[in-house]
């Protein structure tokens, strides 16, 4: 048993190098993947390739990182994704928060049925047509705010600023009020400040999921100069393929060093598509677990 300074006794140092043993091999396992992706970019393409690399990169060459700085068409789908995902995250927290609000008010008529009206669709839905049908009629095809506005409301996010703002003591509220305070005050001025916790659940939720969203794009944007950098990923993932059985031999050479170099650059967008994200998660983190939990457990 381990005994602290204050004389109270805490677990054991088997169980304590157990569970240090235990989360550092989560680490591992969680972080070496994004790791080995790494060193496969930074490799030799021939090595990259192969994948004969297990600790360190071999025969280390930065080609790749240069083709993609140099590509205008990767900055502008990398704008594009920007632009998606800061006003989605933007209008996530603003419709959140005005829907949890009134939900969250004792005296609000016909609150249980509202709320049983917003469970339907968080299970069901009306299907790929039905949704492209309406996006065509109101005129959102081919549209930037046909990948935004489906983005911009999640009822599950409501549920979890609408439990976290039910646990803000009502005499709070009650005292604004009486001091002649709006409900766009007390929303602006007491809620808000107090429900960064889940407000920063929802913010970091919001980025990873419109970072990583293609699907949508791809049905809904049609013009190249729209679409998001995971769509671009995905035509140079999944298209840049060449037939050497169709080529002519002199040209063969040509087309086997260009293969090796597409494989180094597929790792290297990896890595330089995922940065954006594992970047914006720590100015997230010191609200992050503490609205998680309490979003999730109080109510």
């Amino acid at each position: 048993m381990l005994r602290q300074k204050h004389g109270i006794r805490e677990g054991s140092r088997l169980a304590s190098m157990l569970i240090y043993l235990a989360t550092g091999l989560c680490c591992i396992i969680t972080v070496y993947p994004m790791y080995y992706v790494l060193i496969r970019s930074v490799s030799a393409p021939e090595h990259a390739l192969a994948g004969d690399m297990l600790l360190f990169p071999k025969g280390f060459d930065l080609n790749s990182y240069r083709v993609i700085l140099s590509d205008t068409t990767l900055w502008r789908a990398y704008g594009n994704t920007l632009l998606y995902v800061v006003v989605t995250t933007l209008l996530m927290l603003l419709f959140c928060t005005l829907c949890a609000y009134p939900l969250c008010m004792p005296g609000l008529l016909g609150k249980k049925a509202v709320v049983t009206y917003l469970l339907v669709p968080m299970y069901f839905s009306g299907g790929l047509i039905p949704t492209f049908l309406v996006m065509n009629r109101l005129g959102l095809y081919n549209n930037i705010w046909a990948v935004i506005l489906p983005g911009s409301l999640s009822i599950w996010n409501i549920i979890l600023a609408r439990t976290y703002f039910a646990s803000i003591p009502d005499t709070i509220r009650e005292s604004a009020a009486i001091d002649g305070a709006s409900h766009f005050t007390i929303l602006l001025r007491i809620y808000t400040p107090l429900a960064k916790p889940i407000l920063a659940v929802i913010s970091i939720y919001t980025i990873v999921i419109t970072w990583n969203s293609w699907f949508n794009a791809l049905v809904y944007l049609p013009d190249t100069a729209l679409q998001p950098l995971q769509l671009y990923l995905r035509r140079v993932l999944l298209e840049n393929t060449v037939d050497l059985t169709k080529l002519p031999m002199n040209e063969v050479a040509e087309a086997v060093r260009r293969s090796l170099s597409n494989v180094q650059l597929k790792y290297a967008m990896i890595i330089f598509t995922t940065l954006p994200v594992l970047f914006a998660y720590p100015f997230f983190q010191k609200h992050f677990v503490k609205g998680i939990m309490v979003g999730s457990l109080k109510g």
